[in-house]
């Protein structure tokens, strides 16, 4: 066989020589699709992320945003009540009290009624023993007598001489002697007289008596005792009587309320002794004027007491009934601002904190009243910081008054 025979069988194959091309065009279309897929999955994938990035940097830019913005409790204020009832401590004294002093000294022979005795006036309280007083009247009574005798005398000499002198038996000048000695001598007799007038009234004080109807709250003194009627010293007091068939109840009511306590206005009493019971009583007077240490007004309420279950001395509880002003509101004391710009509050308006001023009349502890400069359609910053200031951007959550914030 020829060379030419041995290769024409492969020359013959044309197809196996064009398949081999046709396999390699194949191949690199897919892997061409593959790399497209590839890339196209990779750019997908790629911008995904990217967006995602941007988005989760935008929602992190708002956040910090709205972190940024502090959130605040708001509260609406409420209407201020028609009329509201001031408590207020109050002390109870007797209508009528005094200390029963001795006039005369001496030595007490008796006494007659002890500590929670009720007297009349005019009724014996005891009796002193004076000694000395009683001599001094007996010879005040002489001197008087003396004196007396002495004017008698002289009046009998003065008319002989004036007698005398018509007949012209004695000088005129002598005459004028004996008028002037009787007249002397009268004058003398009257200040022996009212002398013995004088320590008569005074031994009249040996019985001390009751000056007005009521209770004895102290007896400082007892049988035997020196009594001391205080001419070189202050007397020691005898006994302590209190008129307790109506009291007298003190009390100060604050300058913001001053205008309810007027006289003749009724005003409640309760004692911690009489669990709901209340004594009615009537403003008698007031001071009329405010005390500048407290700014408050001394008022007087009379209560009647002829049960005699109200004691002097005892603490009250004062019910004044006040009322509120137009357009008052009531807001909860954590609201307010203590600044040097005067009394303010924060307001929520647009997102925004805005300091507003305002104006207290009536502070009741826990929450107080305004009288104006908020309304009840504003929200009300609770708790404000001592740096917020007005335009502020705030995020607020309402609440009610009392409740916790969440």
């Amino acid at each position: 066989m020829t060379k030419e025979e041995m290769t024409e069988p492969h020359e013959r194959r044309p197809a196996g020589l064009a398949a081999h091309p046709r396999i390699s065009r194949i191949t690199l279309i897919l892997l061409a699709a593959v790399i497209a897929a590839a890339a196209a999955v990779l750019y997908s994938t790629i911008r995904s992320g990217i967006r995602a990035r941007v988005q989760a940097d935008t929602v992190l830019k708002q956040d910090t945003l709205d972190m940024a913005v502090p959130t605040v409790a708001v509260v609406r204020p409420e209407p201020g009540s028609s009329a509201e009832e001031l408590v207020l401590p109050g002390n109870a004294q007797a209508f009528v009290a005094t200390p029963i002093f001795a006039r005369v000294s001496g030595y007490l022979r008796k006494w007659y009624s002890d500590i929670g005795t009720r007297v009349k006036a005019g009724d014996l309280l005891a009796e002193i023993e004076t000694p000395e007083l009683d001599q001094q009247l007996h010879q005040a009574r002489a001197d008087l007598g003396a004196a007396q005798a002495n004017y008698e005398l002289a009046r009998i000499t003065a008319e002989r001489y004036q007698n005398l002198l018509k007949t012209e038996a004695v000088a005129r000048q002598d005459v004028d002697n004996k008028v002037g000695d009787m007249q002397a001598k009268k004058a003398v007799a009257a200040s022996a007289a009212s002398n013995v007038r004088r320590l008569e009234e005074l031994q009249r004080f040996q019985k001390v008596y009751a000056p007005f109807d009521g209770v004895i709250t102290a007896r400082n003194t007892d049988i035997g005792a020196l009594i001391d009627a205080g001419a070189n010293s202050p007397g020691k007091e005898l006994f302590d009587l209190s008129a307790t068939h109506r009291l007298r109840v003190f009390v100060n009511v604050p300058q913001t309320y001053f205008r309810w306590a007027a006289a003749g206005k009724p005003a409640g009493l309760t004692l911690a002794e009489y669990p709901g019971r209340v004594f009615t009583g009537v403003i008698a007077r007031t001071a009329d004027a405010i005390d500048p240490t407290s700014r408050t007004l001394l008022t007087e309420v009379d209560v009647e007491n002829k049960t005699g279950e109200l004691l002097p001395g005892a603490f009250l509880s004062v019910h004044l009934r006040v009322g509120a002003r137009s357009g008052a509101v009531s807001l909860p004391a954590n609201t307010l601002i203590f600044r040097a710009a005067g009394l303010q509050v924060a307001v929520v308006r647009a997102g925004k904190a805005v300091l507003v001023p305002v104006t207290m009349s009536r502070d009741f502890g826990t929450t107080v009243e305004l009288s104006d400069g908020v309304t009840t359609s504003d929200l009300v910053i609770e708790n404000p910081s001592d740096s917020l200031t007005s335009g502020t951007s705030v995020r607020a959550i309402e609440v009610h008054p009392g409740k916790d914030t969440k």
